[in-house]
């Protein structure tokens, strides 16, 4: 177990999306962090108490949560002065970088002269089976997005939260290193050797009660060039009865790839509805969730008005007004 509360560490993120590990725990778990501790130069504020690592341990803190998510997933120099010296003044140390914890001599070796706990949650915990695509019982939802980063996590949390709150059957299946951390539990699917990624998502999906929902959180984007694999993963392991398309409207062009325009909804809808019939022929588009974080209010529901009309599908802001008309749509049938 990874012991709470948390000190969430931004580094040096150049920006608010870098830090969207840290992000996420805040937003669903506020009760777990007491502060950020942020180097020179970063981009990213959650809006908590900037600590020092003393400040910290002094409120009671127990772990340094690395909440940045950087192209490749590294421990830059700098940042390792830091995991250093907090471990030497009494911190665990959790992470969900492909650069692991675990992999670093002296991290290793000051964590174990001290008594302390390194945690890498991107490295899978079981043998996970081959996909064999047979039938199971119990209903899924999956979330699939126009890119990375647009809010499938969300957008799949605030459905959790929705059927807890009518006193509905749903489990939330983290896929991701921030899903975990804010469950405790899941698979670290980019982290699964590629011929058993669908079998781990089969693995976390089992059958299940008829009214029963996994809502499993979306990775990458069919359209992405870098993370397309881990969708179609998840689209024939997860066997999904509904999609909920994904989308962020001001984004210009693919994360990190700013040669590829982000492809529309429609595109979006037609390319993962056809990959997700192959396993299930019963699949439909129940929804669509808008990350409206960067529009104001009425912008917001222009946009989310305008996509509504145009797709025919009911659209929303999940974390700004609630997933109630998605969950609506899901157990409508």
């Amino acid at each position: 177990m990874i012991k709470a509360p948390y000190l969430l560490f931004l580094g040096d993120a150049p920006d608010q999306l870098s830090a969207k590990v840290a992000q996420g725990i805040n937003d669903w778990r506020p009760g777990r962090a007491v502060g950020q501790f942020r180097m020179p130069g970063c981009g990213a504020n959650l809006g908590l108490p900037d600590m020092s690592l003393d400040d910290a341990r002094e409120a009671g803190a127990q772990t340094l949560v690395i909440g940045v998510a950087n192209r490749g997933g590294l421990i830059g120099p700098e940042w390792k002065k830091v995991l250093v010296e907090a471990l030497e003044k009494g911190f665990d140390l959790a992470s969900g970088l492909h650069n692991l914890l675990r992999d670093e001599p002296d991290l290793v070796a000051i964590a174990s002269s001290s008594g302390r706990s390194l945690h890498d949650v991107r490295v899978p915990s079981v043998p996970y089976p081959i996909a064999n695509g047979k039938p199971r019982s119990g209903k899924r939802c999956l979330t699939v997005g126009t890119d990375c980063s647009v809010g499938k996590m969300y957008a799949t949390l605030a459905m959790e939260r929705e059927f807890s709150r009518r006193g509905l059957a749903a489990t939330f299946r983290a896929t991701g290193q921030t899903g975990i951390l804010i469950d405790g539990d899941g698979v670290p699917l980019d982290a699964v050797v590629a011929d058993f990624m669908a079998g781990s998502v089969e693995w976390l999906t089992p059958a299940n009660d008829d009214g029963h929902w996994d809502l499993l959180e979306g990775q990458g984007s069919l359209f992405h060039i870098s993370y397309s694999g881990v969708t179609m993963a998840l689209i024939h392991g997860g066997q999904p009865d509904a999609l909920v398309l994904c989308h962020e409207p001001t984004r210009k062009h693919m994360r990190g790839l700013p040669d590829y325009r982000l492809p529309s909804l429609e595109a979006v809808r037609d390319l993962a509805l056809q990959l997700a019939q192959v396993a299930n022929p019963s699949c439909k588009v129940a929804g669509i969730a808008v990350n409206t974080a960067a529009l104001d209010e009425s912008d917001a529901e222009a946009c989310l008005s305008e996509i509504e009309a145009r797709m025919e599908l009911p659209t929303v802001d999940p974390f700004r007004q609630g997933a109630g008309r998605l969950v609506d749509a899901l157990i409508a049938d």
